[in-house]
């Protein structure tokens, strides 16, 4: 399994980048291959973190070349302050139980 991290530096949204980041979110959720996704705030650095998990690299790269996501990528001057990607592979994934996980599949005991 893989995850991509989009990490990123927010400067004004508008509705034109609340109706693209719509579009790619139902993009991703209707990709064959897509598990799950979770977004996360640094209120210390105000950074964004949007993390979507794949089953193979190719489900990934589906969503990288889909038409909304080019669209975006082209004009994410416009909204965003600078960006980073991570693409990572997910080796483990575990807790104590308490918080509900998107991979439980992955859950080491």
């Amino acid at each position: 399994m893989y995850a991509s991290t989009f990490i990123f530096a927010t400067r004004q949204f508008d509705d034109a980048f609340h109706r693209l980041d719509q579009a790619i979110a139902e993009a991703a959720r209707a990709l064959p291959g897509y598990l799950g996704e979770e977004s996360w705030e640094n209120s210390a650095n105000g950074l964004v973190s949007n993390v979507y998990y794949w089953r193979s690299l190719e489900a990934l790269q589906a969503l990288m070349t889909h038409p909304s996501h080019l669209k975006a990528k082209a004009a994410q001057a416009n909204w965003l302050d600078g960006y980073r990607v991570v693409i990572s592979e997910v080796v483990r994934s575990y807790g104590d139980g308490r918080i509900d996980h998107l991979l439980p599949a992955l859950d080491a005991a």
